[in-house]
């Protein structure tokens, strides 16, 4: 499997460094990775590092493009899971909520909306695909909220700890500091166990 893994990523590199001279339509959509047997192809991996690219503000590089690759390979694979297990827990997110997490995601990143729809209509991706990408991260946390924040605790030595090292936030804060540590640790040791257990065929 790691020797497919690497023949994929070399053959996108390639991909990824001539997108300047193909257009879009031009862009073959070859199956690269099955998870689960559903399907990630060249054209989603190529997409995804364009929007990645434009919503973190980096220049894909010849020096850069190998992590780049490897990292969105990473990302679509563990958002299959992830809206597997979505779909299995049948986590809705309703209007008002999206709203909340999409001005909370421009302001976190200090990124102007229109901008980012000019630039994404620029690179042929349409903004709802950025408005899918956070769907699925909102739907995920709420995901983890449910199975999990019933079960995670706050001692005071932790809030005391927590605000020795930044003093300048309040006891709820550091209270939702902490609890917000132990939810990212359930996410990521659920998220381990569902790639051990997924099927991965790198094509």
């Amino acid at each position: 499997m790691r020797l497919k893994k690497i023949l994929l990523l070399s053959w996108i590199i390639l991909l990824s460094l001539q997108l300047h001279i193909f257009s879009e339509n031009k862009i073959e959509h070859r199956i690269a990775v099955l998870v689960n047997e559903e399907l990630i192809t060249s054209y989603d991996i190529v997409q995804r590092m364009k929007l990645s690219a434009i919503i973190q503000k980096i220049d894909i590089t010849t020096e850069n493009n190998q992590l780049f690759i490897n990292d969105t390979v990473d990302d679509l694979i563990h958002e299959k899971l992830k809206i597997e297990k979505i779909n299995e827990y049948k986590i809705k997110i309703d209007e008002s909520e999206y709203i909340e997490f999409e001005t909370n995601f421009f302001l976190r990143s200090g990124l102007d909306k229109n901008q980012i729809i000019k630039q994404l209509s620029n690179n042929s991706i349409p903004f709802n695909e950025l408005e899918k990408l956070l769907i699925n991260e909102l739907s995920w946390n709420k995901l983890i909220n449910g199975l999990y924040f019933r079960l995670t605790s706050v001692s005071n030595q932790e809030i005391d700890e927590i605000i020795s090292r930044n003093p300048n936030i309040s006891d709820n804060q550091a209270k939702n500091l902490v609890i917000q540590r132990q939810l990212d640790l359930q996410s990521s040791k659920m998220l381990r166990d569902m790639i051990n257990e997924a099927t991965i065929e790198y094509r």
